[in-house]
């Protein structure tokens, strides 16, 4: 089993070099399942000029790692591949890679789409978005708690 990997970066991230990077030499695979997010220019329907990402360095990294691990414990996978972006980001600008393989797609749409709903609610990420209405910062989405609690994770209640 190849260990879960995980990179948060300012750079770009090659999606071909990425999935064949995590699928190498590795003959069990039968299938790839990949998410790529990307910068929109618009949320909210206000117009997205661009996003800005901060993140706590070694506290996101082994947060992401734990949830790559829950993913491994949850679905018989044999790779995992994160990549998330921070700093500044204009629309579209890709942000984040979520690759998991295994042998049949099952397990990886699961995976993949487990990945993606904690990183969209858990993950120590703040983003700020720049509007003509001037900056912002964007919550979690309702509908982001709810798609993680389908997988029996609640989301903590917000501070107030």
């Amino acid at each position: 089993m190849s260990l879960p990997r995980v990179s948060i970066q300012t750079e770009d991230f090659d999606l071909s070099a990425e999935v064949a990077a995590l699928r190498a030499g590795d003959a069990r695979v039968g299938a790839v399942c990949c998410f790529v997010g990307l910068v929109r220019d618009r949320n909210d329907g206000d117009q997205v000029a661009s996003m800005e990402l901060e993140h706590y360095p070694g506290m996101t990294e082994k947060s992401i790692e734990a949830m790559v691990k829950e993913a491994f414990r949850r679905f018989d996978l044999y790779g995992a591949r994160v990549i998330h972006r921070v700093g500044l980001l204009q629309p579209l600008d890709q942000i984040v890679l979520v690759a998991v393989t295994s042998a049949h797609r099952g397990e990886s749409f699961q995976a993949c789409e487990f990945l993606m709903d904690y990183l969209k609610t858990q993950a120590p990420f703040w983003k700020k978005e720049q509007t003509p209405q001037g900056a912002r910062w964007v919550d979690a989405r309702v509908s982001d708690d709810a798609a993680l609690a389908r997988w029996g994770i609640s989301a903590p209640p917000m501070a107030g």
